[in-house]
């Protein structure tokens, strides 16, 4: 059994039938579902209620960085909270804030101009409040350098693409399931070209340069449909998480992309709260790319999981044109730059530089890809595996030489990721699902620590080889 009952008494029928549980006062994801306690984390494994000890591979959702239980940085929070909990930003800063921020513009090489720190603690999207910042601060720096372009309010995205489930970001991603109960509450100024995805939809004939070429040229002309001198900012994120299951672009992609922007006068804005802060093999994903955004957001191995924070940074360009114009961000949060939240993520950022573990997940990250390819990448419902670092997707489908998805209500990638919870395996994996069209489309992420060994990346390969052999022998569509 994977999945254990707070009260198996405590079930009653909910109005449409469905089964609804009554035991917990949470507004859990799936309300006919209970959930697995967690009682304890400790290295890399999480410690249920019921004693398993599952280790996390994805890192929950891309999320731990160094592992559970350091207690470097449990003190460096629980000192901060003792010295001051919470900082009104409207008035004060804190010097932990001030480090973090200065920690992160130095990482950029002089890239980078500021960093904004935000505390979202949602578990699915902790760069929500981030892009919601991004958007802004994107609006506004034509408001303060180009007077004359008030009609500067639009943005382009990519389908099959996530960026925050908050209303803001949810209309700049392109993901189907998550955009289609609110589609009437959406911002209507985003529109959407095809994402940079060489196993779907690069025809076999086409070389890389032809593809990118193609892509530019639907960016091109996506910014005359709506009109170049409206867009504010063409937003990516450069390996796509949740949505695609950690596809990156092919070379050269965002170079060309980068150059219609610059074209029409537009901003590049890089989403990076899954892909980013090491995760990818660099400190920050476009330092493989050649290309640097104007804003970049960054979330979930800022903190490492020790604490809810994300943030953003912004180049010299946009940083100096508000400082000229008005010299005032119009956006704010209570919780913002929050002093304990800024104490942890700064210790987790001091061990990944101490530890050089940004080098181990590019080393590692090879081992882990070359495992996974050599064990499973044969597998008849194996379509592709992709990713860079410790960040690493694989696709699943009913026929391998067609690419054909499962059925949606099939829930392959959900099944499989329950499964590897059972004591069999004892193994954490991330869900998604859409890679292919945006809604059909099963794919798992592999995601683990940063300070992961050869032993530990060993044991993975194998353990999700026999997950993915065991539930497609017994699988009946």
């Amino acid at each position: 059994m994977v999945l254990i009952k707070l009260d198996p008494q405590a079930e009653m029928k909910g109005t449409d039938g469905a089964q609804a549980v009554s035991s917990s006062a949470v507004l859990h994801r799936h309300l006919s579902e209970d959930f697995l306690v967690l009682s304890k984390s400790e290295g890399n494994y999480l410690i249920l209620e019921d004693g398993r000890r599952v280790f996390d591979a994805s890192g929950g959702a891309a999320v731990s960085c160094i592992g559970y239980r350091n207690k470097r940085v449990a003190d460096a929070a629980y000192r901060q909270i003792l010295d001051a909990p919470y900082c009104s930003t409207v008035f004060y800063t804190t010097k932990v804030q001030e480090e973090l921020c200065r920690f992160l513009v130095d990482s950029t090489g002089g890239q980078m101009a500021r960093a904004y720190i935000v505390n979202s603690g949602k578990f699915f999207q902790a760069g929500s409040e981030a892009m919601e910042a991004a958007i802004k601060l994107a609006r506004q720096y034509f408001i303060e350098v180009k007077p004359s372009q008030p009609q500067r309010t639009r943005f382009i995205s990519r389908r099959q693409s996530y960026h925050g489930i908050t209303l803001g970001a949810l209309a700049m991603g392109g993901h189907m399931y998550r955009r289609e109960k609110f589609e009437p509450l959406l911002m209507k100024n985003v529109s959407q070209v095809s994402p940079c995805n060489e196993s779907r939809f690069k025809a076999p004939t086409k070389t890389n340069e032809e593809y990118v070429a193609e892509l530019a040229q639907e960016l091109d002309e996506e910014f005359r449909k709506v009109g170049p001198e409206t867009v504010c900012a063409f937003v990516a994120e450069p390996i796509v998480g949740a949505a695609q299951g950690c596809v990156p672009s092919v070379p050269g992609y965002f170079k060309a992309m980068k150059a219609v922007c610059d074209k029409y006068g537009a901003l590049l804005i890089f989403d990076e709260v899954m892909c980013g802060m090491g995760r990818s093999g660099t400190l920050h994903a476009w330092q493989q790319e050649g290309v640097v955004p104007d804003i970049q957001t960054i979330g979930k191995a800022l903190g490492g999981g020790y604490q809810p924070i994300a943030g953003l940074l912004a180049n010299h360009k946009v940083i100096d044109g508000i400082a000229k114009g008005s010299s005032v961000f119009v956006h704010g949060h209570t919780y913002q730059g929050h002093p304990a939240c800024c104490a942890a993520a700064l210790e987790v950022q001091r061990i990944i530089q101490e530890e050089s573990l940004v080098a181990n997940v590019a080393s590692m990250g090879r081992l882990l890809s070359q495992g996974l390819k050599r064990r499973i990448g044969n597998h008849p419902n194996v379509a592709d595996i992709r990713g860079r670092g410790l960040f690493w997707g694989i696709e699943f489908v009913s026929d391998k030489k067609s690419s054909t998805p499962f059925p949606e209500e099939v829930h392959v990638a959900m099944v499989i990721s329950k499964l590897g919870l059972d004591p069999k395996y004892g193994i954490n994996v991330y869900p998604g699902a859409g890679s292919a069209d945006g809604r059909l489309g099963d794919h798992i992420i592999i995601s683990p620590a940063f300070n992961i060994r050869k032993e530990d990346v060993e044991w993975i390969v194998e353990t999700v080889g026999r997950l993915v052999d065991d539930y497609f022998a017994t699988l009946q569509v």
